[in-house]
């Protein structure tokens, strides 16, 4: 199967890449790394008018690192954010995740903005962007907006962003007091595609936690924070044992839509992510160790 006949378009700044998606008659749709968007093109589930080449834009591909807060151009790759040294002594925690997207050729390709809009319901940096309560900045000719990263996916696939808008930074605050870890399951091992996975976020004192926060991929269309969690949590000892975690997990996910065939496989990944959950606090434990 091939794609159906489109226009293509490679504006060499922001502003003449606004003006082509600000196409009200015709549908438009842009183009970052294409690991989503040209086997969707190539399976006709996408039927654009005209293909936006973001690629020759410059100044969507900066990381600056401030004292409060880190700004990431939408077009950096997550090869670019794997290998930024300053950037993982920063958020250590935005390098792991994007070290586990699978295999470094498809790294070299795929954005951060890509992977935001994309929104798989299993995927790394949406959680890890909710987790670290990320701001996500959107352009278009009537202007520019920021959303919250909890608000910006709603649904497997869908986001707020407008058909003419460009997602074009992401904002990221330093994590403060909490030390976050990410961990996931994925089918084939490493490198497959991701079942589920887990953001935690903790505050220690005497190896005791003191506050929590834990985001979940996988277990619904979006990624999911679970306060229930993060309350049980409080005042525990990290090294555990935590034997109830996975069904609590599952409790407290199961009013939230599945993103798969039925109830039995959110029920799943519910459960693997309180396994990756327990062993997220084993790692954190080990490190207070040492």
């Amino acid at each position: 199967m091939t794609a159906v006949t489109f226009d293509y378009t490679a504006p060499t700044t922001l502003d003449s890449a606004l003006r082509a998606l600000d196409t009200p008659k015709r549908t438009a749709t842009p183009l970052a790394g294409g690991q989503s968007l040209l086997p969707q093109l190539t399976r006709r589930e996408m039927r654009p008018d005209v293909v936006v080449d973001l690629n020759g834009l410059s100044g969507l591909t900066t990381i600056a690192i401030g004292p409060d807060q880190v700004r990431i151009g939408a077009m950096t790759t997550l090869r670019e954010i794997e290998q930024h040294r300053e950037l993982a002594a920063a958020l250590p925690v935005l390098r792991s995740a994007a070290a586990s997207v699978a295999h470094p050729h498809i790294r070299a390709r795929s954005t951060l903005g890509g992977s935001l809009c994309h929104a798989a319901p299993a995927a790394e940096l949406p959680a890890v962007a909710v987790a670290l309560g990320a701001d996500i900045v959107l352009r278009s000719v009537r202007g520019a907006r920021t959303v919250p990263a909890a608000h910006f996916a709603t649904g497997a696939g869908t986001t707020v962003r407008a058909p003419d808008e460009i997602l074009t930074e992401v904002v990221l605050p330093r994590a403060g007091e909490l030390t976050y870890l990410f961990s996931e399951l994925c089918t084939r091992g490493s490198t497959g595609y991701p079942v589920a996975g887990v953001c935690l976020g903790l505050r220690a004192d005497n190896g005791l936690i003191q506050a929590a926060r834990v985001v979940a991929a996988g277990c619904g269309p979006v990624p999911v924070r679970l306060p229930g969690i993060e309350a049980a949590l409080a005042g525990r000892a990290i090294a555990g044992p935590h034997p109830g975690l996975p069904a609590a997990v599952v409790s407290e996910t199961t009013q939230n839509p599945a993103p798969g065939p039925g109830p039995e496989d959110q029920e799943y990944r519910a459960e693997m992510v309180g396994v990756l959950l327990t062993r997220a606090l084993a790692a954190q434990a080990d490190q207070e160790r040492r």
